[in-house]
């Protein structure tokens, strides 16, 4: 397996505003309670799915989201309001449907970060990682 620096690696910013990580303030208590709090709405097969599924299509209705993840309607929107309640995902109205679409793009860096840090190491290494 190949290894890069860690210095070489593409940094992923969410808010260019924002210092690296390295030189930010050690967190605090309540911001490392509030990552703890977001972690766990994450930590989720069936979340990380929908939000897979949002990513894929942009926006999409709770029935063809269930139909996307194999869940049934009524299991996909108890997930989805969770993912709305941390403002993860917001909803829209279009006729007699609700589309959900993603409004926090670290989302979606933090899951393509996670799928790498998943990755076999034989996977990794076809990738140039």
């Amino acid at each position: 397996m190949t290894t890069l620096p860690l210095a070489s690696l593409p940094r992923i910013v969410c808010d260019p505003a924002q210092p690296p990580l390295a030189q930010r303030p050690l967190i605090d208590e309540p911001q490392a309670a509030e990552l703890v709090a977001l972690f766990k709405v994450l930590a989720n097969d069936s979340r990380l799915r929908l939000v897979h599924a949002l990513e894929r299509a942009g926006e999409l209705c709770v029935t063809d989201l269930a139909a996307e993840v194999g869940m049934t309607p009524q299991a996909v929107s108890n997930q989805l309001q969770r993912l709305v309640d941390r403002r993860i995902l917001a909803a829209r109205r279009r006729g007699n449907n609700v589309l959900y679409r993603i409004v926090d793009p670290c989302v979606t860096s933090l899951l393509e970060l996670a799928l790498c840090l998943s990755a076999v190491p034989s996977e990794q290494a076809a990738a140039g990682r």
